[in-house]
């Protein structure tokens, strides 16, 4: 295994496992490509530059995708987690390879076949020549003292890490979805809150359950994490119930922060402040250019809509939005394109990857943002 490092956004976003390097003009300007099809519930993604790509599935599986000029990309296996939906993907210094699994109630989780570990909200790097991932972090032990001071649904301890990025230092920051909040891993393992993102009052929309128009306030559910051009943390929100949609955020974190309070109400005021609103249930974010960051929303109706009974029209229509500096400017790339996307990264030379459907048969997507 080798690797590259640079810097252009701010993060690793360069990191070669022996690919082969693919043309600039290889794709045409905002078109969508599929890498390679054939992928069981692709999420996590992690962009290493020249042509290769790391991606998970549903299973907890983690390979390696190559490109090559002449012929079909590639994919190797390279380990897995146990898990029944996707885990996050990063990838770090010294070719360390990073595994965010969710979390799943006893009867959820599967029993690890041999040379697997056993996971459950926990935080895994895994190194070519490794038999196995081995456990960094535990974040639901972390979690469970560390009660989410915001919680509305009586269970401040619960846990579902979610999105996962490498810091050029050797520390790894993760978003939990169920903690509302965005936590600092070190090198030994050692775990910490960065920051905590507070409820915001929205307006219940038609078919939610509750009187349409009434106001209710609903949990963050901190998605997703990357690292900007600017070396600040962004922090993206799905929004809890009733999910209203235009309602979840992105988040500016100041880098070395220690339990920053991302509060709506004051959103302006802290090492965490509001970098755009009203986009719809995010799930991943990735750094782009001068200071822009990309968004993907699961749904542009809602997660709720999806899971409506029957599901919303258009329900499973996704997007991805190219968000410029402060939310001055949203752009919608791939417009009615993507079915349920899980995820996104960037290249340094400006490549856009992304994952989906999160749900059955998927593929793993490029083009340029």
């Amino acid at each position: 295994m080798r690797k590259r490092l640079a810097t252009a956004t701010g993060a690793l976003c360069a990191l070669v496992l022996g690919a082969s390097a693919m043309p600039a003009s290889a794709h045409p300007s905002g078109g969508l490509r599929t890498v390679t099809g054939g992928l069981d519930g692709p999420r996590g993604v992690a962009a290493l530059g020249h042509g290769a790509t790391l991606v998970s599935e549903t299973d907890g599986t983690v390979s390696l995708v190559r490109e090559h000029r002449h012929r079909a990309a590639t994919v190797r296996r390279l380990t897995r987690v146990p898990s029944t939906f996707a885990p996050a993907v990063a990838a770090g210094r010294h070719g360390l390879v990073y595994i965010l699994s969710g979390g799943a109630s006893p009867d959820e989780s599967p029993k690890p076949p041999p040379n697997v570990v056993a996971a459950s909200a926990k935080l895994f790097r895994w190194h070519e020549g490794w038999k196995k991932p081995h456990l960094l972090a535990d974040i639901g032990a972390y979690q469970a003292t560390d009660p989410d001071p915001y919680d509305l649904e009586k269970d401040p301890t619960d846990t579902n890490p979610f999105g996962v990025v490498a810091l050029r230092n050797g520390d790894v920051l993760v978003s939990d979805a169920a903690g509302n909040d965005l936590l600092k891993v070190r090198p030994d393992g050692h775990v910490s809150t960065v920051a905590m993102l507070k409820p915001r009052t929205v307006t219940v929309p038609k078919g939610a359950g509750p009187p349409a128009g009434s106001k209710m306030p609903a949990e963050a559910v901190a998605t997703s994490v990357t690292v900007g051009s600017d070396g600040f943390y962004y922090v993206g929100e799905l929004r809890g119930f009733p999910a209203t949609p235009g309602t979840s955020e992105i988040w500016r974190i100041r880098p070395g922060s220690h339990r920053a309070v991302c509060d709506p109400k004051k959103p302006n005021r802290s090492a965490c402040k509001r970098y755009a609103a009203g986009l719809t249930s995010i799930v991943d974010l990735a750094p782009g250019r001068h200071g822009s960051i990309y968004a993907v929303t699961l749904s542009k109706k809602s997660w709720l809509a999806i899971e409506a009974k029957p599901p919303v029209p258009g329900a499973k229509i996704g997007g991805l939005f190219k968000v410029s500096p402060w939310g001055h400017h949203i752009r919608e790339l791939a417009k009615h394109k993507l079915m349920l996307p899980g995820g996104a990264d960037t290249t340094c030379d400006g490549r856009l990857y992304v994952t989906g459907p999160v749900f059955g048969p998927g593929a793993l997507m490029r083009l340029r943002g």
